[in-house]
This record gives structure tokens, C-alpha cells and sequence, in this order.
């Protein structure tokens, strides 16, 4: 065996490893952030955004789980420079704080949505200009 036929070898062994894992089905709303924290922390957003989306989908009457889930969401999609995509989940999150409902949710997501869609708005009028 040639060396470069080892190095392909591990390499493809190493990515099955690495392939799509299920969300465990018995962990918390906060058990689901905590990893999801983990996971964006090693620059793995694929694997964050799906302990997220969990909270989201499997626990819907948990609502400050569900805003600090969609504001992570929102965030790794700009930190991968999506910003479309993430204006429009900061949008989204944000239209939640828009009701008469806004004094029970989390204020910190409000202010830190509201933060980052300015950057956000800074990128693009730079671009635009450039």
C-alpha cells in the first residue's frame, strides 16, 4: 500500500466518523443549547444548528429556549457570513419581541439581535459603496 493510498484511506474512514449524527431524543431544552454551544465553539455550525433546531421543534412552549435557539441560529449564519439568511432570522426573532407578548421573553436576544443587524447594515452599505 502507497502512502497516498493510506492517507485516502484514513481520510475517508475519518469522514464517516464525522457524518450526521441524530440528535439524542432525551435531552433538555438546556441540555440541547449547552451543546449546540459546544459545537459552534469548535466552529462545527452544521452540528450546532441541529441541537438548536431541536429546541425549536421539539420543545415549542419553551419560549426563552426557543429565542436564545433562533438568535445561535441566526448568529452562525453570520459568522459564516450569510448575511441575508441571518438578517432574515434576526428579523424573524425580532418579530417575536414585536407583540404585546415582548415584556416575557428574554430581553438580552432583542438587544443583541438589534446589535448585530446594524453590523449587518454596515457590511452591506459598505459593500454597496465599494
Amino acid at each position: 500500500m502507497t502512502p497516498l493510498f493510506l492517507c485516502a484511506l484514513f481520510f475517508l474512514l475519518s469522514s464517516c466518523a464525522t457524518a450526521r449524527q441524530p440528535v439524542p431524543e432525551h435531552l433538555t431544552p438546556m441540555e440541547l443549547i449547552q451543546r449546540g454551544q459546544e459545537a459552534s465553539d469548535t466552529n462545527q455550525y452544521a452540528k450546532a444548528v441541529r441541537f438548536y433546531q431541536a429546541v425549536v421543534e421539539r420543545y415549542p412552549s419553551y419560549i426563552d429556549e426557543i429565542c436564545a435557539a433562533e438568535y445561535e441560529i441566526a448568529f452562525i449564519h453570520y459568522k459564516q457570513k450569510k448575511y441575508g439568511l441571518a438578517s432574515d432570522e434576526f428579523q424573524a426573532l425580532l418579530g417575536r419581541y414585536n407583540t404585546p407578548d415582548e415584556e416575557l421573553l428574554p430581553p438580552q436576544f432583542k438587544k443583541l439581535s438589534l446589535i448585530v443587524m446594524g453590523k449587518i447594515e454596515a457590511k452591506r452599505k459598505k459593500s454597496s459603496k465599494a
